[in-house]
């Protein structure tokens, strides 16, 4: 038998760490598919890693606190630091709290990033016969869901926001190229795609819909059929960062028939007319609570998930009793609250009439006690349905999931209880089980499986 030779490498080790939202996440997750690819080992501990990647997040003042924060614990245990993302665009004030980083860039600076790790540690002389990515690349979330990133940038000028100054104008992918990335996820086990981007409704605007083809099939750029294509691939498919222009309107009917899970993340932030034209918010004019009527007779089980901005200078309590009279009306099933905090670059810090601080703690909390009493009573009613679960973990207590109604990490779960041995032990992470819901709290359900559930 002929021998062959073993080429011993011993790689060279990266630690990351990537804060932000998920648009920040699949950018990491691009990084190290990439070091991954050239050998690099990736590391959990400070102590084993030649070089350490800190990607941050810079969008209001406590993010980029704890982007700071972060770069200095690295530097602390580390020393050798390279910093990328959205903090990376004030540059000087990185290298004036730490001026011992190797590096600094913006965000989507994948390659500058690569770079700066090969200028440090080189990478290592691979040997061409061992497969070190797996075909779907190096995912950050669990296996059974991922992140699909269809566009960067934004072509908006929100008062509030810096994201068009860090990520640049709407650059969307060809339908073609997302696709591709959607079904490789599939392939390997993946079981509900977010689809996310600054601005997921404009998706394709930039290049104005154009024809591009998928497994030698024409699909227009456009997140309509986007959506339907995605609808066929038989998993999951869930929207987030869902501005409300009109077209939006044609997804409701996909939702209805199973295509797209039944749920819409649009991040309303306020609701009076005075306030929305002074954050120059897009689609501020749409009749917003006759379309939600309309969605909802379309589509009864869809849920629809907002965030909202309190404290805006100029906002009067007039304006704050319009968002509560607002969120009565709309009946919202999940809302999020910030406070407004004023950010560099933006152009609010101009506006006059700052807002106190205590008046901004105030509208918060009379805001949240509102909304935790709608989401009780929505959740509520849920209770006696039967529900398809997709199951995240099981713990020392149970099963613990979500429903098509619930996004990881920003909504609620359902905790399966009063489970047998044999129900448990036919369970496991990624599997969609059937469930009796039998109660609710203000932002979870309680269920138990149904007998002999099937699971898929």
């Amino acid at each position: 038998m002929k021998e062959h030779s073993v080429i011993n490498i011993e790689s060279p080790t990266v630690g990351f760490i990537s804060l932000g939202c998920p648009k920040a996440l699949v950018d990491s997750e691009r990084i190290l598919t990439q070091l991954k690819t050239e050998g690099y080992e990736i590391v959990p501990t400070y102590q084993d890693a030649n070089i350490v990647v800190v990607n941050t997040c810079g969008f209001i003042d406590e993010a980029k606190a704890e982007s700071l924060s972060a770069i200095g614990e690295a530097m602390a245990e580390n020393g050798k630091v390279i910093v990328t993302g959205c903090l990376g665009v004030y540059e000087d004030e990185i290298r004036e709290q730490h001026p011992g980083v190797l590096s600094v860039t913006g965000p989507q600076a994948y390659e500058q990033v690569v770079t700066a790790i090969h200028d440090h540690i080189p990478p290592p002389e691979l040997d061409p016969r061992i497969s070190l990515v797996p075909q779907q690349g190096i995912k950050l979330t669990p296996r059974h869901f991922a992140y699909l990133k269809i566009s960067e940038g934004c072509n908006h000028s929100c008062t509030f926001c810096i994201i068009p100054s860090m990520r640049g104008k709407l650059v969307s992918r060809e339908a073609g190229s997302v696709l591709d990335e959607a079904q490789r996820l599939v392939d390997n086990g993946v079981k509900e795609l977010l689809v996310i981007s600054q601005d997921t409704s404009a998706y394709g605007v930039d290049l104005k819909y154009q024809t591009s083809f998928w497994q030698g099939r024409p699909v227009k750029t456009r997140l309509l059929e986007l959506c339907e294509q995605l609808g066929k691939m038989g998993i999951w498919v869930r929207m987030h960062y869902v501005y409300p222009y009109p077209h939006v309107d044609q997804l409701i009917p996909l939702m209805r028939d199973g295509l797209i899970l039944p749920y819409l993340d649009i991040p309303f932030q306020h609701a009076s007319p005075k306030i929305l034209k002074a954050m120059k918010r897009p689609a501020a004019a749409e009749n917003t609570l006759e379309r939600i009527k309309v969605w909802r007779d379309i589509c009864p089980e869809i849920t629809i998930r907002s965030t909202f901005i309190v404290g805006f200078p100029g906002e009067k309590e007039e304006d704050f009793e319009t968002l509560l009279s607002f969120l009565e009306e709309a009946q919202l099933d999940r809302v999020g609250c910030f406070k407004y905090s004023p950010v560099e670059g933006a152009q609010a810090n101009e506006l006059s009439d700052p807002v106190p601080e205590e008046i901004k703690q105030a509208r918060y909390e009379r805001l949240m006690e509102l909304q935790a009493t709608i989401s009780a009573n929505r959740l509520a009613k849920k209770v006696g349905s039967t529900q398809t679960i997709l199951i995240d973990e099981i713990d020392e207590q149970g099963p613990i999931g979500r429903s098509k109604g619930d996004a990881p990490d920003i909504d609620g779960m359902v905790f399966i209880v009063n489970s047998s041995e044999a129900q448990l032990e036919q369970l496991k992470p990624g599997q969609h089980v059937e469930v009796e819901i039998i109660d609710s709290n203000q932002y979870d359900l309680f269920a138990e499986l149904i007998e002999n559930p099937a699971v898929s």
